[in-house]
Order: C-alpha cells, then sequence, then structure tokens
C-alpha cells in the first residue's frame, strides 16, 4: 500500500525543523520495513523550493506535498499541523484511510 506520511514540519529552528523531518522519515521507515510505499510531500518539495524564488515557499510546499499525498492510497498522521491536517483532510475526502499509528497500520484488514 502506498501510505503518505504526514506531521508537523515548520518550527522556529532549523533543528526542530529537522527533528520533526527526521520524525516523518522513521515512520516511513518503518512502513517500508512493512512493505509498504511511504511518501512525503515535504521530502518532495523542500528540494525545489530551495531553488525556487516563489514568493509564498509555505503555499508552494503544500502544492507540491498535497500533489505527493493525492497520489496515496492513506496516511500515516504522525502529529497535526495546519499542513499535515490539509493532507489528512485530503485523504479523508477521497475515503481513503487515516492511521495514527504504526500499530494502526499494523493492524488494518486487508481484503
Amino acid at each position: 500500500m502506498i501510505i503518505g506520511v504526514a506531521g508537523k514540519y515548520s518550527a522556529d529552528t532549523e533543528d526542530e525543523r529537522k527533528r520533526n523531518l527526521d520524525l516523518m522519515n522513521e515512520a516511513a521507515a518503518r512502513l517500508l520495513e512493512m512493505g509498504h510505499i511511504p511518501l512525503i510531500g515535504v521530502n518532495a518539495a523542500l528540494p525545489v523550493i530551495s531553488k525556487s524564488d516563489c514568493e509564498n515557499k509555505y503555499e508552494a510546499i503544500m502544492k507540491i506535498s498535497l500533489a505527493v499525498i493525492n497520489a496515496c492510497e492513506g496516511l500515516l498522521m504522525i502529529s497535526d499541523s495546519p499542513g499535515a491536517n490539509r493532507e489528512r483532510d485530503l485523504i479523508i475526502s477521497k475515503n481513503l484511510p487515516v492511521f495514527y499509528s504504526i500499530e494502526e497500520v499494523k493492524n488494518m484488514k486487508t481484503n
């Protein structure tokens, strides 16, 4: 299953942003070990945004992140934030599952 990982990225310091991104990547690694394909929208967005002079970097990150998450079959929410909540709402609007822990993914019923 292709599962997006959503969580807080924005923070006041670079160290906090790195820690937030590390948490998402660690969760993605667990999903990969379980046989899923994990995707993180901000991982796709950050390298592009770093090369861009776009005016509203947050919205540019969100556009890319939402496009990535739109390709997913479910979402693992590791923390709330305005951006993560937008990703969650997209998945919910498609009637796809939202998981709130790795345990929920492990316990999901397959058809």
